[in-house]
């Protein structure tokens, strides 16, 4: 059950996306649901998909879970962090994103 404020997704930057799907796949044994040619999901464990748009940093980007977008916004910047990314909708839902006081960036989404 998802829960707010929990890691619930790992997207990672995808690159050459049929080069890392083959190699995911080849060593772990890994599946990918495939939306579009620029992004697939899997799972391994944890729920994640590789983004072969992903931005200059080329960093992973940790994915919390909120039942109520607005408010977890709300909640991370009342504790410091900076929007960098306001809502907005995706295949699946909602989210935001944002850094952290030490300058790591997150997202948290919701499925309404």
């Amino acid at each position: 059950m998802r829960e707010d404020g929990k890691l619930d997704y790992l997207e990672l930057p995808g690159g050459d996306l049929p080069a890392t799907k083959a190699f995911y796949g080849k060593a772990f044994g890994w599946t990918f649901i495939d939306y579009g040619p620029e992004y697939a999901s899997f799972d391994a464990g944890l729920n994640g998909g590789f983004d072969a748009q992903a931005e200059a940093t080329r960093t992973p980007l940790p994915v919390l879970f909120a039942r109520d977008l607005e408010a977890m916004q709300a909640k991370v910047e009342a504790a410091g962090g900076t929007i960098v990314k306001p809502v907005f909708a995706f295949p699946g839902g909602r989210r935001f994103h944002f850094r952290d006081p030490a300058g790591n960036e997150l997202a948290v989404w919701s499925e309404t």
